[in-house]
């Protein structure tokens, strides 16, 4: 799987998906950080990758169609989050997805689940 991860997360939570036999980009490492979500999204697009981020803007399936880049993660921390939470929250999201394609889906990830946004298609099928 390929995937973008945003710019707050560092070289502990990349190692974290090379391990489990991701393809990771950065936006560090694109020199992208600061860019506007719609360039960013744009990039991951292009790329076809999956955006990871604390971003909620990117949660707006209307702004941000996950179908159009490799799938959108928003991984959700609660105010003063430690390094051991997120790298649990990053583990338990890669548990999943070695289980589960993430299918081009709006994922949201927080502290004892994960949500798949289902679209209409979806429904319908």
């Amino acid at each position: 799987m390929k995937f973008k991860l945003d710019e707050n997360f560092g070289t502990r939570t990349q190692q974290l998906f090379r391990a489990a036999g991701h393809e990771v980009k950065t936006v560090a490492e694109q020199n992208l950080q600061g860019s506007p979500d719609p360039q960013l999204y744009t990039v991951c697009s292009r790329e076809q990758r999956c955006l990871v981020t604390f971003d909620l803007g990117f949660a707006n399936v209307l702004r941000f169609p996950p179908d159009q880049v490799g799938g959108i993660v928003v991984i959700r921390l609660p105010r003063n989050p430690s390094l051991t939470l997120l790298e649990n929250l990053v583990r338990q999201f890669l548990r999943v997805v070695a289980r589960t394609p993430l299918d081009k889906k709006l994922w949201i990830v927080e502290t004892g689940r994960i949500r798949v946004h289902q679209t209409d298609a979806d429904e319908s099928r």
